[in-house]
C-alpha cells in the first residue's frame, strides 16, 4: 500500500492581524519572485501551492508559509487513477490540471485576485508613502520659496513696527510648519530608498548632516514595491521644471560667490597698493628735509 500524499492549499485567507500588503511582500520574498506574480494567488479560489508531499514535508512547507502571514492548510491528496475517458478531455481541462501541478516557486497562473495599487498616493503632509528624486527636489524648492516669502513679509512687518507680537508669533508658526513639511518630504524619500524614516535624525549629526541630504538626493529609489508601499507615480512636467530650477539657483549662487570673491580681491589689491604708495611718499619727503641747507655764498 502506497504512502498517503498531501498538498498545501491556499484560498487567499490571512492570519489575524496580518495586512495583505505585508503577506504579499513576504510571499514574494519567500518564492523569490515579483509581487505582481504573488497577487494572482489572492483570487479567493483554492490554489494548490505544493503537491505530492509526505506528511512531514507538508508540515515543513506549511510552517514556512504560515510565517509569511497567510492561512494555508494541508489537505490529503487523492490517489491518481488513470481512466481512458480522461485521455480525450478538452485541452482546457488538461491545462487547468497542469497548472495545479506547477511548483509554487514559479510565477503563479491562478486567476488574478485583489491587486496592489500600481502607484502610491502622494501625500505632502504625511510620513506615509514614497517620492522619487525629482519630486523630492521639486517639493523642497517649493517649501523653501514659500518659507522665504513668509520670512520676507514677517521681516517687513517687524521693520515697520506694526503688530510686532503678532508678527513674531506668525514667524514661529511658519518656521515650525516648514520644519514639519521638510521632515515629511525627507521621510518619504527615505521610504523610496527602502530605509526607515528615523534616519532623518542623521541630519542633526555633525559632518554627517552635511553629506546625508546630498546622498538621499542622488541615490535612486526602489523600482518596484517595497515594505513602504507601491512606487511613486511618474514625474509630471511641473515636477521636472521645478527640479531643474535647482540648477539655475545653484548657478546663480556660484556666480554670485565668484563675483563677490573677485571684487573682494580687487579691493584688497587696490587698498594694499594705495597704502604702499603712501608709505613711500612721506619717506622721500623726510629724506629731502634731512639734507643740510646749501649756502649759496660758499658755492
Amino acid at each position: 500500500m502506497s504512502e498517503n500524499r498531501f498538498k498545501i492549499v491556499f484560498d487567499g485567507a490571512l492570519l489575524p492581524g496580518v495586512e495583505i500588503t505585508t503577506a504579499k511582500l513576504n510571499l514574494a520574498d519567500l518564492f523569490k519572485t515579483d509581487v505582481s506574480a504573488i497577487e494572482q494567488l489572492f483570487s479567493g479560489k483554492p490554489v494548490a501551492l505544493k503537491r505530492d508531499l509526505s506528511q512531514a514535508d507538508a508540515q515543513t512547507y506549511l510552517d514556512a508559509l504560515l510565517k509569511t502571514g497567510i492561512d494555508a492548510r494541508i489537505e490529503a491528496q487523492q490517489p491518481i487513477e488513470l481512466s481512458f475517458t480522461e485521455v480525450h478531455q478538452p485541452a482546457a481541462d488538461s491545462a487547468s490540471s497542469s497548472s495545479d501541478d506547477e511548483s509554487p516557486y514559479s510565477p503563479p497562473r491562478a486567476a488574478v485576485g485583489e491587486a496592489l495599487p500600481e502607484f502610491s498616493e502622494l501625500k505632502v503632509f504625511s510620513v506615509q508613502g514614497r517620492i522619487g528624486r525629482l519630486r523630492f527636489l521639486a517639493w523642497t524648492l517649493v517649501s523653501l520659496l514659500v518659507a522665504a516669502a513668509i520670512a520676507g513679509v514677517v521681516a517687513l512687518s517687524l521693520l515697520t513696527g506694526d503688530h510686532f507680537v503678532v508678527g513674531s508669533l506668525f514667524c514661529i508658526v511658519a518656521v515650525l510648519a516648514y520644519l514639519y513639511v521638510n521632515i515629511t518630504i525627507t521621510v518619504q524619500r527615505l521610504h523610496d530608498l527602502g530605509w526607515s524614516g528615523w534616519l532623518w535624525f542623521l541630519n542633526l549629526v555633525p559632518l554627517v548632516g552635511s553629506v546625508f541630504p546630498i546622498l538621499i538626493t542622488v541615490m535612486p529609489g526602489n523600482t518596484g514595491a517595497n515594505r513602504y508601499g507601491a512606487p511613486p507615480p511618474p514625474n509630471s512636467t511641473a515636477v521636472k521644471v521645478l527640479s531643474s530650477l535647482w540648477l539655475v539657483l545653484l548657478a546663480v549662487v556660484l556666480i554670485g560667490a565668484i563675483s563677490g570673491g573677485l571684487s573682494t580681491l580687487t579691493e584688497e589689491y587696490e587698498s594694499s597698493s594705495m597704502s604702499s604708495y603712501e608709505s613711500v611718499e612721506p619717506a622721500t619727503d623726510e629724506a629731502q628735509s634731512a639734507q643740510p641747507p646749501v649756502d649759496s655764498a660758499q658755492e
